[in-house]
């Protein structure tokens, strides 16, 4: 059993809705009736020692900063604003007081920075490793929620940033690498200290071009097939089309890595990943860039149910592809 076939068996076993459910299982975040115009969006993720992180390369600052920000990414994939957080820390009977400090203040700083309240949680003893869930509550006026549902063939398939950079930063410390190396920082902060694309997540959902969207977590390759398989329909990527950088393929070369393998299938982006009307392309990239940012069409939404990646003429099937907690 994977990952997919995992959340889908609890997905049934959950049964159907309740008043004031809009959504349940199978999104960013689960969408509940606040009041007639607004609702409430729930997320919660973990990071697990050994997994997720390893305390001698993650600064306990960074590693609290990042617990914030990949919850307060799928809010952002919603279009939401964070509100509230709860907290489950589980530490070893041993820990270090030093380490839960410099951790705590990085949790309290983007959680300042983002908007959102620490409101309570839960603390407890693992013997074994760290173990961090973080629990975010947010909002967004019903008739903007944004959902993976929507896409429509012919629509234009966005990312919001360069791809593959945390796991290239991953790569880097695997092979002994630290901040201290300049050349390599940028791809560094990209997996130890992600950006959450909060505030353009609420401006494309407040255009109402935007048909479809989710937060990048687990890979291109398996997000846009979710995206798909949640909207009844397939894809095409152009690999001319995905953003690098110098430093992504520098670091490729580096390692003897792939680049395109990173930015496909590495993970942990966080970026937004959305579609739009092709009609709508230019006016969507004008708006953004008048705010400062920059949007990336990499492909095309189809009638089939096929994700694939075109590379020099050739088609490649490429759904489901990223990172699985249980792929064997």
């Amino acid at each position: 059993m994977n990952e997919r076939e995992l959340i889908e068996h609890i997905r049934q076993l959950a049964g159907g809705g309740a008043a004031g459910l809009l959504l349940g299982i199978g999104d960013d975040c689960a969408v509940i009736e606040k009041d007639r115009e607004t609702a409430w969006l729930l997320t919660m993720d973990t990071l697990v020692e050994s997994v997720h992180f390893r305390r001698d390369w993650h600064p306990p600052e960074l590693l609290g900063r990042k617990t914030v920000a990949v919850n307060v990414s799928d809010i952002a994939a919603m279009g939401g604003r964070p509100l509230f957080a709860l907290l489950s820390l589980g530490l070893p009977a041993n820990f270090s007081q030093d380490w839960v400090k410099q951790f705590s203040q990085g949790l309290a700083e983007a959680c300042r920075e983002y908007g959102c309240l620490l409101i309570g949680g839960d603390t407890v003893c693992c013997p074994e490793r760290i173990s961090l869930t973080l629990t975010v509550i947010g909002e967004m006026r019903k008739e903007r929620v944004l959902y993976r549902q929507g896409a429509q063939p012919g629509d234009t398939v966005f990312v919001s940033g360069p791809l593959g950079w945390s796991a290239a930063g991953l790569a880097l410390l695997q092979a002994g690498k630290t901040l201290e190396d300049e050349k390599w920082r940028q791809l560094l902060l990209a997996h130890l200290n992600p950006q959450p694309r909060v505030e353009l997540g609420r401006f494309l959902a407040e255009t109402g071009l935007v048909h479809s969207m989710m937060d990048m977590s687990d890979g291109l390759a398996t997000d846009l097939a979710q995206l798909c398989k949640a909207s009844r329909v397939g894809a095409v990527l152009e690999a001319d089309l995905l953003p690098g950088s110098d430093g992504l393929a520098a670091a490729a070369k580096f390692l003897h890595e792939d680049a395109l393998r990173w930015m496909i299938s590495g993970g942990e982006d966080y970026e937004l990943l959305f579609t739009a009307a092709s009609t709508d392309n230019e006016r969507l990239r004008q708006h953004a860039a008048a705010h400062g940012w920059s949007i990336y069409p990499v492909g095309t939404i189809t009638a089939g149910q096929d994700v694939v990646l075109r590379r020099g003429g050739i088609e490649e099937q490429i759904a489901f592809q990223g990172f699985d907690h249980f792929r064997r």
